[in-house]
């Protein structure tokens, strides 16, 4: 049941971002940055653990997943260290997933040749 509640829930927030660029003008850039901010609005008003609960990995691999991990790593980080916890707790908390993302990069760009297309 894991399994289908997570496609279930990664599937919705795909297909919302699908229905995004089809109906509006807005860019991909500009819809994922929404995503991410979605996150931690949602996580913020305490609406997103449940859906993360339920979802999986449905729900906390994509963006808004990685905004709810920004939004708990400040939550947890300023009630370690006070006001120094907003600037440093949300990159604790997501220093894994940044850091693999570069790697991930690094190693691409050294396989392929990265350039503009033309």
């Amino acid at each position: 049941m894991d399994y289908l509640n997570a496609f279930l829930c990664g599937g919705a927030l795909c297909a919302i971002g699908q229905i995004f660029i089809d109906k509006t003008q807005l860019t991909p850039a500009r819809i994922l940055t929404g995503y991410v901010v979605a996150g931690v609005l949602l996580s913020a008003l305490g609406l997103y653990q449940p859906l993360a609960d339920w979802g999986g990995a449905g729900a906390t691999v994509p963006l808004t997943g990685f905004g709810h991990a920004l939004a708990k790593g400040v939550r947890k980080a300023t009630g370690e260290q006070g006001w120094l916890g907003i600037l440093t707790g949300g990159l604790t908390a997501t220093a894994g997933g940044i850091t693999m993302a570069v790697a991930a990069g690094v190693v691409m760009a050294m396989l392929f040749k990265p350039g503009d297309k033309r």
